[in-house]
């Protein structure tokens, strides 16, 4: 956790440093691609600093009133963001057909110099995010907003090539419109795993029908029921059931055994209610 606190730290004074020499830059060569790279620059860098600060609180300890403490904080985070991506996205759809109408004179070569130093800013501040965000959804967040960056780079410098090489200035706004377009793919991903961890959906990787075969294969069990998988934040998989055990000498042997395949399957905070026969109906019927 302070490991990807690190990375968000120094990912967002990257952003935050070329945002501002990459809004000045697109200003004064009149470049929408340019100037809406630097204005999802600024969502970036807020969206960063909303990242670095939830990871950071959600390493407060549990307290009797939040006996998970401030976990899900991280996951509000990522919704947050992804919300954000799609604005961003609006926004330069809106701005790029604006300049498909009225195109207006762009200067290619500065163009092309800030977004290649661009490239550069934002692959160093993916490079620093990379190797966390498939652990923390909070880190993906923040991890896409680099990597639309990067994307963003790429276009104005493809723009300004064509720009240079044939004049046709409408280059800078339909490149921008193909990569508000990519933004919006992972902001749609992004909001819908939040959206799942909010609503205690069965993790995607997860099987919920596996699940229940492999607690009622184990040698005692003779029904389950009642069962919850569901994810409390990145990483930390919770689950819940009733198990019959007719035999309650063996409820310690079933138990080991439950915690044991449960961690094969990547879930590591199990509670398990055992009966000796069925009392419980549950909230469902699994």
């Amino acid at each position: 956790m302070h490991r990807h606190t690190r990375a968000l730290a120094l990912a967002l004074a990257i952003t935050a440093v070329f945002m501002l020499a990459e809004a000045a830059g697109g200003w004064l060569a009149n470049s929408i691609a340019l100037l809406a790279d630097a204005g999802h620059m600024l969502g970036d860098a807020a969206s960063l600093a909303l990242a670095l600060f939830m990871a950071r609180m959600a390493q407060r300890p549990s307290t009797a009133e939040k006996t998970y403490g401030y976990l899900r904080l991280e996951i509000l985070a990522a919704l947050v963001n992804g919300v954000a991506l799609f604005v961003i996205s609006g926004l330069i759809i809106w701005r790029a057909v604006l300049r498909i109408d009225t195109p207006e004179h762009v200067h290619p070569g500065l163009m092309l110099i800030v977004a290649t130093i661009g490239l550069a800013a934002n692959l160093a501040a993916a490079r620093v995010l990379h190797s966390g965000h498939r652990h923390s959804l909070n880190l993906r967040g923040a991890y896409l907003h680099v990597l639309s960056d990067v994307l963003g780079s790429l276009g104005a410098m493809a723009a300004a090539g064509v720009i240079a090489l044939t004049g046709w200035t409408v280059a800078d706004p339909i490149i921008s419109l193909g990569i508000a377009v990519l933004i919006l793919v992972g902001a749609w991903r992004l909001v819908s795993e939040s959206v799942d961890v909010l609503l205690e959906a069965t993790p995607r990787h997860i099987q919920l029908d596996e699940v229940k075969r492999e607690i009622a294969s184990i040698p005692g069990v003779t029904d389950v029921h009642d069962l919850h998988v569901w994810t409390v934040t990145s990483g930390m998989i919770a689950m819940t059931g009733h198990a019959v055990v007719s035999d309650p000498d063996r409820s310690q042997d079933v138990l080991q055994t439950l915690e044991s395949r449960m961690a094969d399957l990547g879930i590591h905070h199990v509670t398990m209610q055992l009966e000796r026969e069925r009392i419980c109906a549950g909230t469902s019927h699994r």
